[in-house]
């Protein structure tokens, strides 16, 4: 067991030794003959002494000039600090406690009863060391998370006729502030929101720190809330921390159950606050029923999902990309849609949101992978066309250290080559670690599968960033396919990048082509491959199987005009 360390102040070179003696079976200790010497040991031992015995008469630094050196310093001030003299008076004892002594102890010494004042002293100051950490946020000084809690539960109790809110907010990308600007300039930012908190809720209510970036209050309900409110004090925080990219989401939960836990209180608050991200000029958002049943749902899916994929209520849909200059059918991309035996059919934009909060997204992307290769190797066994079939890698699966070794197993499980199989990443993905991303799909690229660059045109670096990505097709945006009205300049950027894309030795496959219009646009500029509800929506496997059947009729007939549904095949959107 480590010794605390106890600095012991005497000019008396027999009454320090003597102290020593006593003290020193259970505790480490360090002499000074002086004040000016003891100073110099605390700025050498910073925050590593448990306690000061100290003599109050000697030359150099007497005691009293030492304690209220001490007292003046902060991080020195909290040292408990035991006064030693041969004087008894009970004025010098008073002085000396008056100057911040913890306690007074007489000449000459009687072993026992140093011993236990110094262990007393010592076990009080960290006791009260432990009380101070649990109630306040030791960077900000606001109430800890657990401290406000409790706090929050007696101001209820006591009013129980008043009406109260809780606001909890967060910054929105601070983690992406610590990045840029390093953790002491974010530590800085937080302090600033604790001064803005501790402004906002004087004489009104009380606030904390929960940790991060998150911050709580508790206010009685007295007014309306207006974006103004919160806009004024977005910009009250950036003009302290002089920036101007800060901003703040604020979530209210009212209080009307007082049976709910505040920690619930807290959490729902900054639910409600988390609802309006990526919301520009949305500055907070209430607790209310629609939120509240749209997590309830959230967490039913939740609950459903293990079950769901080991029932295989989920399946992949394919949607089917068409070579229109030579009229043929080019490929596949496999989608996943879940067939819940009591809710029906589920959008992906329902669950796919959810489970890449929650890690999930893994799972379903593996299971997904697997489904596609049996199709395949399906395939191959009807003697059926071998169409290459894209599937979604997403960004979690980009930091799986294992990612290669399970696509490669696929592949042999089901003996096909890698060109079959292309993934397809997200541009964002590639903006939120280059390296790691550029390691990643090279090697993938190495072992022979095809990296198709999903959404591309709707991140803000594409351009930049486009010469250092391994990839081999661009699928644009459909926001960008669908863009109305269309304008030449809209016209000509596109171009550009068919071409950029040709002078990379890229391919280009436009998605989300819905009209006989956008199919026009891209064949003037030269696009070839597309895929979209002009020519199939996503079909369950044997439906895509029939169209795999008369590809190329579908493609003529799409082109000259007819849609897909007018066809034999009777596919309905």
């Amino acid at each position: 067991m480590v010794k605390k360390q106890i600095l012991v102040v005497e000019d008396n070179a027999l009454n320090r030794g003597l102290l020593c003696e006593i003290l020193k079976p259970d505790y480490d200790l360090v002499e000074a003959e002086n004040g000016k010497v003891a100073l110099e040991c605390l700025q050498q031992y910073a925050g590593s002494f448990s306690l000061i015995l100290l003599d109050l008469v000697m030359p150099v630094m007497d005691g009293y000039e030492f304690l209220t050196a001490v007292k003046d310093t902060p991080e020195f001030s909290s040292i408990p600090v035991i006064v030693t003299t041969q004087n008894d008076r009970e004025s010098e004892e008073v002085t000396a406690l008056s100057c911040g002594a913890a306690d007074f102890v007489p000449k000459p010494y009687r072993p026992q009863i140093i011993l236990h004042r110094v262990a007393n002293i010592i076990h009080l100051r960290e006791t009260a060391a432990l009380v101070n950490e649990y109630q306040y946020d030791r960077l900000t000084g606001l109430y800890s998370k657990g401290f406000f809690c409790q706090k929050v539960e007696e101001l209820l109790r006591q009013n129980p006729d008043k009406e109260y809110d809780i606001i909890c907010s967060d910054i929105v990308n601070f983690k992406l502030v610590n990045d840029v600007f390093g953790i002491p300039a974010g530590d800085r930012i937080l302090c600033m929101a604790a001064q803005m908190y501790t402004e906002m809720t004087r004489g009104k209510g009380i606030c904390s720190h929960f940790h991060a970036d998150q911050f709580a209050c508790i206010i009685e309900h007295k007014w309306q809330y207006t974006v103004s409110m919160f806009q004024d004090a977005c910009a009250r925080l950036n003009a302290m921390s002089q920036t101007q990219n800060i901003v703040m989401k604020w979530g209210i939960y009212r209080v009307e159950n007082r049976e709910v836990p505040v920690e619930h209180m807290c959490d729902r608050a900054l639910l409600a606050a988390r609802s309006i991200k990526g919301q520009y000029k949305k500055y907070f958002a209430y607790y209310d029923d629609v939120l509240r049943r749209k997590l309830l749902k959230e967490q039913e899916i939740v609950d459903s999902m293990e079950s769901a994929l080991n029932l295989g209520q989920f399946e992949i849909y394919l949607q089917p990309k068409y070579n229109i200059r030579y009229s043929r059918m080019d490929g596949a991309e496999a989608l996943v849609r879940w067939n819940h035996p009591q809710w029906g059919q589920q959008s992906p934009a329902v669950f796919i949101p959810l489970f890449e909060r929650n890690g999930f997204i893994t799972r379903l992307d593996q299971y997904v992978w697997e489904k596609a290769c049996a199709v395949m190797r399906d395939w191959e066994n009807r003697g059926m066309p071998p169409l290459p079939v894209s599937v979604n890698v997403s960004r979690a699966d980009i930091y799986n250290v294992d990612l290669a070794d399970i696509l490669t197993g696929l592949l042999r499980k089901y003996a096909l080559p890698a060109a079959r199989l292309h993934l397809e990443i997200t541009e964002s993905a590639y903006t939120e670690n280059p390296r790691q991303i550029i390691e990643t799909v090279s090697n993938l690229r190495e072992l022979g599968f095809v990296v198709e660059m999903d959404d591309f045109g709707s991140g803000y670096s594409s351009l930049h960033m486009l010469h250092k990505m391994p990839v081999d097709v661009l699928k644009l945006d459909m926001k960008f396919i669908q863009n109305d009205p269309v304008t030449p300049v809209n016209q000509e950027i596109m171009r550009f990048i068919i071409n950029l894309a040709d002078l990379m030795s890229l391919d280009v496959v436009a998605e989300g082509v819905e009209t006989a219009e956008q199919l026009e646009r891209l064949r003037e500029i030269g696009c070839d491959c597309m895929q979209g509800y002009f020519f199939s929506k996503p079909l369950p496997v044997k439906e895509f199987e029939l169209l795999m059947e008369s590809a190329d009729s579908a493609v003529q007939n799409a082109y000259a005009g007819t849609h897909l549904d007018d066809m034999d095949l009777k596919v309905k959107k």
